[in-house]
Formats: C-alpha cells, sequence, structure tokens
C-alpha cells in the first residue's frame, strides 16, 4: 500500500476543475459584460428563474423582437434560395449596424419583397391567363367558326360565349371585357370553349356526358405550350376543349362542371376577323407582359443580391442578441433593482481571463460601479469538462455516447484513443485493406479545412468527423495484417524466406505432404508457409484465440486499476480495501493465470491442454496434472490461487457494508447520514442537483448494492473475458471472407483466357472488397471494439453520471441552423 499511495493521482488525465462563482453586474454593463462572456465562451450560467415562464421574464420583450427579426431572416433567406442565389457565408468586413437599425432595415427589406412578389404574382395571373386564351383562340377556332359566314350578329355571338367566373368583369382586361356576353334568351346550339389540364381531360368529357345525358358534342385539341399551374407553380400540360350543347338547363351544368374541375372558359368569337384581331392583341399584351416580369425580375434579384451580401452577417448578429437577452433572462435582480446577479460555472484556469473579460466591459460601458466577481462554496456536483483537440475530440465523444464522467474521474478517452483502433485492427488485419483506410483517411485530413466549411451529407459527415479515428484504425490494420501476414489475404515473404520447406527434394505438392523446418522462425509475423498448409486452420485459431484472451486480460486489469486511481483521488479507502484488491485478486487468480500459462506454452513449446488445466483446476485441484503440468510447483500455485479467487468474493461483499454502518454509528449517532466519501453513498445521487439533506442511512439498501456489485464482477469476469473471443472470431472471418473473394472470384476469373470474364472477375473483385471488406467488415469491426470499450472496459471503474459543461458561448452558435 506505500508503494501505491506514492504513485501520482493522474490529474492531467481528468477533467478540468471547476469552480461556482457569482457575477454582480450592473445593469448598464449587463449587456456589454455577457457579450464579452459569450466571446470568451468559459462560463457556464445558472438559471436562477426556473420558477418563472419564459413571458415572465426581465428581457422578454427583446427576445420577442429578436425572434421576429429572426423569422425576417428566415423568409429572406428562403426568398435568395428560391431566387437561386447564393447568400455570401464571409461578407466583406463592415461596420457593426445597432441593433435598432438593423430592425428597421430588416421591416422595410420584408416589406419591399413581399411588394415585389404581390406584384409579380399579379403579373404572372395575367400573363398565364392571356396565355391561356391565345392557346383557347389558336385551338378552338377550327371547331367555331360559322360555315354560313357572318350572318350572325355581335350581340348573338357574344351570347352564345360563356364564362366560368362571375367575377371575370372585375379581373379580366379591358380587351376581354368587350367580348363579354350579355342576357339573351335566344335558343339553339350553344357552346363553351376552354382550356383544362390534360391529367383531368378524360374525368372532365365522361361528367359532361352524363350531366348532360349525351346530348352534348365535346371536342378536344392538346395545348402547344406548357402554361404554370397556379397552385403548384408548375408548368403543366393542357388541352383546349370545346363543348356544344343546347338550352339554358344544360349550360347552366356545364359552367358548375368546369368550374369544379378547375376548367379556365375564354369566349371564342365565331367571326374569323374578329379572332384575328382579337389574336392580335393578345399576342401585344404578352409580350408587354414578358418585359414587364423580366424587368421586375431582374430588379428582385438585384434587391436579393444586396441582402444576400449582408444576410450571413446579420443572421449571427441576431443569434448573438437573442443569445445575451436569452442568458440575461437567467440572471436575477438584487434588490435595489440596479444590479443583476448571475451565478454558474468556469474552469479554475479561466478565472483571470473572466476578470479581464468583466473589467473590459466596465469601461467600455463607461460605468461608474464595477462588476462583482467571486467564488463561492456549493454541494452541486460540478460539470465536466475536458479540453480537447481536432485529434482528441472524436475518441471523447466516443465515451461521451455511453456517459458522461463523474466530475473528475478517470477519462477513458486517454486510452482508447490508442486502445479502440488497436482492437479494431485485431479484428481487422491486413495490410492491404489497410492501406485502402489509410488513402481515405489521408484525403479526409488533407481537404479538412474545405470539408470543415462545406455541409456534408450524413455518412460522409460521420467519416469526417472521425477522420483521426480512421487514420489510426488505417495504422494499426497495417501493423496487425503485417503480423498476419495478409495483403487481401494473400502472404508474401517481406521479411526473409519461409522457415519451412518441402519434407525431401522429391516434394511437388507441400500442401498435401507437409513441411519441415529447417531454419530460424519468421523473423516477423506468420510465417508464409502456413498458408494453405492442412494446419493453417488449426494454428491460426489457437494464436488468435490466445492472443484475444491476453489482450482482453490485459485491457480487464488496466480498467481495475484505473479504479484504484479513482478512489485513491477521491480519498476512498473502502473502496481500495474492499473493492479494487479483492477484484484484482480474483480476476488474475483465474484469467491472469491461464495468461501466463499460454505464454508458458508459447515459450517453451510445450504440449499441454490448457482446457483441461483450466478445467480440473477446479473439479480436481489436487489431482497429478501429468503431461500438461507446465513448471515446477504448478500444482499447489493453482490451489492457492483458487482459494484466493474463492476468498475474494467475500472480501468484496460482505465487510464494506457492515463498515459503513459502523461509521454512520460512530459519526452521527442516529443524525442525518453525511458524505463518507465512498462510492456507494453517492452513487445514487443526481450529479446535476444539489443535495439539501442527507438521506437516512439503510443498511439493506447498501448491502443489496454492494450484493449487485459484487455478483456482477464476478460473472463479468468470466463473460467478459468470453467476450474478447470476438477479436479471434471476427479476424478469422475477415481473413476468410477476404480469401473466397480472392481464390473463388478472383483467382477463378484469372484462370479463363477470355479477356471480358477477366475484367468481370476483377470488377466483381474490386466491389466486394469496397463494399463487404472495406465498408461493412469496418463496420462490423467498429463496434465490437465500442463494446469492448463500453461494457468490458468501463464498467471496471467508469461511472459515467456526470453531465457535460455547456458555457455560453457565441462559437456555438455559427453551427447552429434556423
Amino acid at each position: 500500500m506505500d508503494f501505491l499511495d506514492k504513485v501520482p493521482s493522474m490529474d492531467f488525465m481528468r477533467s478540468e476543475k471547476m469552480t461556482f462563482v457569482q457575477l454582480i453586474i450592473p445593469v448598464e454593463s449587463a449587456h456589454r459584460a455577457v457579450s464579452y462572456l459569450g466571446e470568451l465562451g468559459l462560463l457556464q450560467f445558472k438559471d436562477l428563474n426556473n420558477d418563472k415562464s419564459p413571458f415572465q421574464r426581465t428581457f422578454v420583450s427583446q427576445v420577442k423582437r429578436c425572434a421576429e427579426m429572426t423569422r425576417k431572416l428566415r423568409f429572406l433567406k428562403d426568398q435568395i434560395s428560391k431566387a437561386g442565389l447564393a447568400s455570401s457565408a464571409l461578407p466583406a468586413v463592415q461596420p457593426d449596424i445597432e441593433l435598432e437599425n438593423l430592425e428597421l432595415q430588416l421591416a422595410e427589406h420584408e416589406t419591399e419583397i413581399i411588394e415585389m412578389n404581390a406584384n409579380s404574382e399579379k403579373l404572372r395571373q395575367t400573363y398565364n391567363e392571356l396565355l391561356e386564351f391565345k392557346l383557347v383562340l389558336q385551338k378552338a377556332s377550327r371547331f367555331v367558326v360559322s360555315t354560313k359566314g357572318h350572318s350572325i350578329t355581335e350581340d348573338r355571338e357574344l351570347d352564345e360565349n360563356v364564362y366560368s367566373r362571375e367575377d371575370y368583369v372585375d379581373r379580366s382586361s379591358l380587351l376581354e371585357q368587350d367580348m363579354q356576353p350579355g342576357p339573351s334568351n335566344q335558343s339553339g346550339l350553344r357552346f363553351i370553349s376552354g382550356i383544362i389540364c390534360q391529367s383531368k381531360i378524360s374525368r372532365f368529357e365522361r361528367m359532361l356526358f352524363r350531366a348532360t345525358r349525351g346530348n352534348m358534342f365535346f371536342n378536344q385539341v392538346p395545348a402547344d405550350e406548357h402554361v404554370m399551374d397556379p397552385v403548384s407553380a408548375e408548368m403543366v400540360q393542357k388541352t383546349v376543349f370545346v363543348v356544344f350543347f343546347s338550352g339554358e338547363q344544360a349550360k347552366t351544368k356545364v359552367l358548375k362542371i368546369c368550374e369544379a374541375f378547375g376548367a379556365n372558359c375564354y369566349s371564342v368569337p365565331e367571326d374569323i376577323t374578329k379572332q384575328r384581331h382579337i389574336t392580335q392583341e393578345v399576342l401585344s399584351r404578352l409580350s408587354e407582359l414578358e418585359t414587364t416580369l423580366d424587368a421586375g425580375i431582374r430588379h428582385r434579384n438585384k434587391a436579393l443580391s444586396e441582402i444576400a451580401f449582408n444576410l450571413w452577417r446579420w443572421t449571427i448578429m441576431v443569434r448573438k442578441q437573442k443569445a445575451v437577452y436569452d442568458t440575461l433572462n437567467m440572471l436575477n435582480f438584487d434588490v435595489t433593482k440596479k444590479c443583476l446577479v448571475g451565478e454558474g460555472w468556469c474552469p479554475v484556469f479561466a478565472k483571470p481571463q473572466i476578470q479581464e473579460a468583466l473589467e473590459r466591459a466596465t469601461n467600455d460601458s463607461n460605468s461608474q460601479v464595477g462588476i462583482i466577481f467571486h467564488v463561492m462554496n456549493v454541494i452541486e456536483s460540478p460539470p465536466t469538462y475536458f479540453r480537447t483537440n481536432r485529434f482528441t475530440h472524436a475518441y471523447q465523444e466516443i465515451v461521451d455516447a455511453y456517459g458522461v464522467a463523474r466530475y473528475q474521474e478517470a477519462n477513458p478517452a486517454v486510452y482508447t484513443c490508442i486502445t479502440f483502433p488497436f482492437l479494431f485492427a485485431v479484428m481487422f488485419g491486413d495490410w492491404g485493406h489497410g492501406i485502402c483506410l489509410l488513402l481515405g483517411a489521408l484525403f479526409l485530413i488533407a481537404r479538412e479545412s474545405k470539408l470543415g466549411s462545406q455541409k456534408l451529407g450524413s455518412f460522409m459527415e460521420m467519416a469526417f468527423g472521425g477522420r483521426y479515428i480512421i487514420l489510426l484504425m488505417a495504422l494499426f490494420s497495417i501493423y496487425c495484417g503485417l503480423i498476419y501476414n495478409e495483403f487481401f489475404s494473400v502472404p508474401y515473404h517481406i521479411f526473409g524466406d519461409s522457415a519451412y520447406k518441402c519434407r525431401n527434394s522429391t516434394c511437388s505438392d507441400s500442401y498435401t505432404i507437409g513441411l519441415v523446418k529447417y531454419r530460424n522462425p519468421y523473423p516477423f509475423g506468420v510465417d508464409p508457409s502456413w498458408r494453405g498448409s492442412r494446419s493453417e486452420l488449426p494454428f491460426l485459431n489457437s494464436l488468435k484465440m490466445k492472443m484475444s484472451i491476453l489482450l482482453g486480460v490485459c485491457q480487464m486489469n488496466l480498467g481495475i486499476i484505473l479504479s484504484y486511481f479513482n478512489a485513491r483521488f477521491f480519498g476512498s479507502s473502502l473502496d481500495i480495501r474492499y473493492q479494487f484488491i479483492p477484484q484484482i485478486i480474483f480476476l488474475n487468480s483465474l484469467f491472469g493465470y491461464l495468461s501466463i500459462l499460454i505464454v508458458i506454452k508459447w515459450c517453451t513449446g510445450s504440449q499441454a491442454d490448457l482446457y483441461h488445466v483450466m478445467i480440473y483446476m477446479f473439479l480436481s485441484p489436487t489431482d497429478n496434472l501429468g503431461e500438461n503440468q507446465l513448471f515446477w510447483g504448478q500444482r499447489p500455485l493453482q490451489i492457492i490461487l483458487l482459494l484466493l479467487a474463492i476468498v475474494a468474493v467475500p472480501w468484496m461483499l460482505f465487510p464494506k457494508p457492515f463498515i459503513l454502518k459502523k461509521l454512520y454509528t460512530e459519526r452521527f449517532q442516529g443524525r442525518s447520514y453525511g458524505i463518507l466519501g465512498s462510492s456507494e453513498m453517492d452513487g445514487d445521487s443526481e450529479p446535476d442537483s444539489a443535495r439539501q439533506h442527507y438521506e437516512e442511512f439503510n443498511f439493506s439498501e447498501v448491502f443489496v448494492h454492494q450484493m449487485i456489485h459484487s455478483i456482477e464482477f464476478v460473472l463479468g469476469a468470466v463473460s467478459n473475458t468470453a467476450s474478447y473471443l470476438r477479436l479471434w472470431a471476427l479476424s478469422l472471418a475477415h481473413s476468410e471472407l477476404s480469401t473466397v473473394f480472392y481464390e473463388k472470384v478472383l483467382l477463378l476469373a484469372w484462370g479463363y483466357n477470355n479477356p471480358a470474364i477477366k475484367l468481370v472477375g476483377l470488377i466483381v473483385f474490386a466491389f466486394a472488397t469496397a463494399f463487404i471488406l472495406l465498408m461493412m467488415e469496418t463496420l462490423s469491426a467498429f463496434l465490437h471494439a465500442l463494446r469492448l470499450h463500453w461494457v468490458e472496459f468501463q464498467n471496471k471503474f467508469y461511472h459515467g453520471d456526470g453531465y457535460k459543461f455547456k458555457p455560453f458561448s457565441f462559437a456555438s452558435l455559427v453551427d447552429e441552423d434556423d
């Protein structure tokens, strides 16, 4: 224990030390002070107005104004997007604008754009009506021209042409109003001409036929041009129609059906001269409207381009102001109503920077009273804050996905930076596939600055965020691939000649006759001669299975050792004596001993059966080991280790609850139960809530908790060790799958003399390698490595019940989406 006490406490591997501070800010400098703190981004404010609704807070009117400006900016952004213009992400440096002036500008811009849109919509609607009228005049004239000359009077002519809209006089042009029919009681054959969407024409015709009982004549012809639909604003194909009928009742029915189907009706005179005259006037009006619409679009785009140049700067400014007022709403007024009181958490190292920012805010606001900044003592558990960089950020996110570290407990991300990509590589080991991953990672890192400023898809964003993880996974995969001697499943004599050769000089098929060793072992990795031999699979199975157990036992021991440093840091001697020591004894008495046997067997070349040794260590510990004995004194050592493992279980279970009960009785004598610095005492407490009172000590609850913890560790020692065998299973699966694609696809195709078959085989092999081995297998190995860290490694020491440090920072506003 003296040696362990001298070991450093690993402060640099823990979260930053935090302190709870209070700010007393004069009202005149409050806005500027909070703005400077937002630029600094190192203070997490506490909401002191939890009991108030958002509408009862002091700065609610300013927040509403910022929300309204955000809505206007969103509207302008949508208009810019619809116009096909690009907003400038990095506008030229311009002097800052006051919030009030910006509010007026945005209101003016919104009103101007809305007015432009309304005018453009009216012009577009008129243009569409004239375009449809032109199409009807061109196509329907062939059906309605009188064969009896021009004997029909204009009044009769206009009376026979019907409109589908009652308010047509108000909405139509003067040209069309000249042709509007008046009341008429004349009888005989009548007609209605108009235009309808082509998709509705068959249903429209059937409905007319049924409504008039077949007493109508229907003609149709497709329009030559597409017309914009007023509802969907899309160009649609339409059909011109003419309906001939007789009687006033039939006219009423036809008009209602036209209205129901959204058909637009236009009058077409029977006189050819009138048709030509009207057509010319319609074409003239269309030409004028096209010119007017183009000019309006250019003017609108010019206005939107000027807005787009400053849109990003305005958006960031409004976001910052809204964030400032939201933060000010978390502060509380003092009794004099002249100062705002704020509380929050900050890292200890940030106190000088925060004080400097507050002094600058006081000077810039010309306040006569300075800002008071002082440290407070609270019971509440502080937030967890790790300073990360581009390399370590992704690994910290992997750990935080399991649970945020408790304040200042050992951070698994420090070790995950190496162990995670290494365990991935153990399952993925192939230096050919590793080179492919390395090229992808180097591409992402080389284009880091460009890709970081772009909007990426979900898959690409995930790959870019983990670019440094992919880099280390690739490097370790190359290393493990060299150990396995696999390059797309093919072995190479990279480090010299093989240590094996044919049994005799007449040997022609070394795979069936067998090999003999004639020189020193292959210097690095697996000998390439194992490839294709009869004993290849048993040899690799044995190697990878034993290696998986060794790696698993080492990582689990690391987790238990980290639990010691946690207990030592938090001053819990009970956790060291009655948790760390029995756990390390239990794990190493069984599986640590197994790891030693594996190493001894490798070093001595013994033929001992380790399965037999471990099974009979429990069933018959006093029996003679016989040929399974690896060293002198093995049997008594096994008996001692078995007894230590048995003793370690009650050692974990019983002493700690009784000692806690004794300490409670001695210290408090029936008073409220205090915190004793033990993980069991604060294990169920919320880290982000202040404990206003101490709970009464409940011995049964503590005992059950300790019993569950002990049983979980004992069973987990076995199941977690077995779980590490996934390293062997996935490594073998990856190797065999790669071999299948190489031998059954590439070599099989290469055996033909046909170049087309060779090309097809090469393409299939490339796609199988890229999509199955480099994508699916990568994802599979990644998830299994993730599980080994979350479950097998972190459950030995990591509580993960903390909460993140979320400072008020303007930097986070840049990445927010509307």
